[in-house]
């Protein structure tokens, strides 16, 4: 990309992210001097085999996870640099979250997982909340399971929720970790179709970490990860191949330094 006056600033700047678990012969690096800029309306997908680092360093990047060494840089703040409330609050503002597991609560209906967020994140009356709630619901296709418990929808309809909830706030930044993995591809496409809406109709950045190749043509740019290490490639065809040998333990030595 080149740096003229057309080119936008990256709404994230990770410089030298570094981040391990364990001491002595049992440390393990598990983001190894990351370096990645991202943009406002773009989706990212990082992808790489089990273990690899990836969602260590989504963690890292959205301030859940405190690097051992580097920067993060998000809308000009240093999310590092900041107290731990003041991280707290910036997530709060600017960051929805979207996990495999859902992290629902089993008390509240869909509706209520969403109109918490603005009414206590937000302060929102209890009218502003269930309309955005319902607005939100419509567009996700749940409007008809809005009073419903999450133990009486299907994961699909699970995972709408939870990105519902996530996007509710209209938040610069939305991470997902691996939101399509216990969903059939049907279910998981339109997950995925709407996390790109997300960047598309309202300038949002999302980051989705996953082993799914099929998610590729959704995404705006692609990142490779392997033992920690990080590259972008515009080679859907390799990135397809090495995703393939994770899942068919073909040796791939030397593949992650042909990324370009």
């Amino acid at each position: 990309m080149t740096h003229d006056d057309c080119t936008p600033e990256p709404v994230l700047k990770a410089r030298q992210l570094t981040r391990s678990f364990g001491d002595g012969e049992a440390r393990t690096v598990a983001v190894n001097h990351a370096a990645l800029d991202l943009y406002a309306g773009q989706v990212v997908l990082l992808m790489g085999p089990s273990g690899s680092g990836k969602s260590t360093l989504l963690a890292v990047l959205s301030g859940l996870l405190r690097p051992d060494a580097g920067q993060v840089l998000a809308l000009g703040q240093d999310l590092w640099a900041l107290s731990d409330k003041e991280r707290e609050r910036f997530r709060l503002q600017h960051c929805g979250f979207v996990f495999q597991g859902y992290n629902l609560f089993a008390a509240l209906t869909a509706r209520q997982q969403l109109e918490m967020v603005v009414r206590w994140g937000e302060g929102a009356s209890a009218r502003d909340a269930r309309r955005r709630t319902d607005e939100v619901l419509e567009l996700l296709g749940l409007a008809k399971k809005a009073d419903l418990y999450p133990a009486d929808l299907s994961g699909g309809e699970k995972q709408r929720v939870a990105i519902g909830r996530a996007l509710i706030k209209n938040p610069k930044f939305c991470f997902a970790d691996e939101p399509t993995s216990a969903l059939d591809w049907h279910t998981g496409e339109h997950v995925i179709e709407q996390l790109r809406n997300a960047a598309r109709d309202r300038g949002a950045t999302v980051l989705v970490v996953a082993h799914d190749a099929r998610i590729i043509p959704y995404a705006d740019r692609v990142f490779y990860m392997e033992d920690g290490c990080l590259r972008e490639t515009e080679d859907e065809a390799q990135v397809r191949e090495l995703v393939l040998r994770q899942h068919t333990n073909v040796p791939h030595a030397g593949d992650l330094a042909e990324l370009h």
